[in-house]
């Protein structure tokens, strides 16, 4: 059997989660009420005023049933305003607020500094390549 020190996709899954757990004790550090997750719906959301639900979790890499969720803790905490869609009543429209707009804001030096923690030691042209064949691999695995 093959040892778990030799498969790249552990490396892989390791790396994320450690960058996850550290981004998000920097986040409590440094007094953010927000978790990665949380930030990452807020970051789409501002970014496409528009986007569906659908849409929305497919850009966080969760399910559904996850970002309703987050939404609603959202919502709660002032940070989204959630009105149902002008164009269909079923469907929610999403509106990132002012106090996640200033959130978004003081966040992105701190977001900064923890992707250049991580990339420390890291060239440019490593991360070129890293990036490709992440990409591969994100390609090879598609539903076709």
């Amino acid at each position: 059997m093959e040892n778990l020190d030799l498969i790249f996709f552990y490396h892989l899954d390791k790396a994320i989660k450690t960058y996850r757990q550290f981004a998000q004790e920097k986040l409590k550090e440094n007094g953010f009420d927000i978790t990665i997750d949380q930030w990452l719906v807020l970051k789409a959301v501002s970014e496409n005023q528009d986007i569906n639900h659908n849409d929305l979790a497919d850009a966080v890499f969760k399910d559904k049933a996850s970002v309703t969720r987050i939404i609603e803790l959202l919502v709660k905490g002032r940070y989204l305003k959630s009105e149902v869609h002008p164009d269909s009543g079923r469907k929610r429209k999403l509106t990132v607020t002012k106090k996640a707009n200033s959130l978004l804001v003081a966040i992105r030096p701190l977001v900064l500094q923890n992707r250049r923690t991580a990339l420390k030691n890291i060239s440019s042209e490593e991360i070129i390549i890293a990036e490709k064949v992440l990409k591969r691999i994100a390609l090879n695995c598609k539903k076709r």
